[in-house]
This record gives structure tokens, sequence and C-alpha cells, in this order.
């Protein structure tokens, strides 16, 4: 039972899942269907966690928008993502990075330890 469970979840990752880590400035190209036309909407922020492993795996990228946070939780196999761009590169001595929710400012997008 569980090789076939193992098979059918190996189709179906992708394989640039781990290009990019916590504390990286990331765009997410996402695809958003609008009745029956598909187009790409870009998310960009900070990754500020992942969790999960295999197909369940998941990641929080961060951005401010108007002056207010808002956060974006997005399944790393999923089939709407078109592509993950790393624009920046963090170095992140934790795993998650809730500290940047306190923060103001352009201290909030930029990760420094």
């Amino acid at each position: 039972m569980n090789q076939a469970i193992d098979a059918i979840e190996k189709e179906q990752q992708k394989a640039d899942a781990n290009t990019f880590k916590v504390g990286d400035n990331v765009r997410v190209h996402t695809r958003v269907v609008e009745g029956d036309k598909e187009r790409i909407q870009i998310f960009a922020g900070v990754v500020i966690g992942r969790k999960g492993r295999g197909l369940n795996g998941t990641f929080t990228v961060r951005r401010i928008s108007y002056g207010e946070g808002v956060e974006r939780v997005f399944p790393v196999h999923s089939p709407r993502i078109a592509k993950i761009e790393v624009e920046q590169q963090g170095h992140a001595r934790r795993a998650r990075l809730n500290y940047l929710r306190s923060r103001k400012g352009r201290e909030a997008t930029t990760v420094r330890e």
C-alpha cells in the first residue's frame, strides 16, 4: 500500500521545490482563473517559514502592502504555482521568522542576523 502511495506522490511532486529557503526574498507566480480565462499573478515577499514535507509541504510569504503586513501560505507542490523565483537570498539562523511581524518599515523586510 505504501509503495502505491509513494509512486503517486512522486509523480505529483515538483522537481524545483527546494530552490529557496527561509529568509529569501521570492516572487511566487500563481495561476488565477477568472471565468474562462487564466492569468499569472505575482506575490513577492520574504519567506518567513516552511512547514511539512513531501506533498504536504507549505511555505509562508510575507510582504508589506500599503503599510499593512500581508501573509500568504502556499503549498509547495501546488499545480496553481507556475514558478518560484528567488530575488535575493537571505541568511536566517532560525527556521521561523515570526519576529518580522512586529517590525515596521524597512526592517520588516530585511533578514539580518
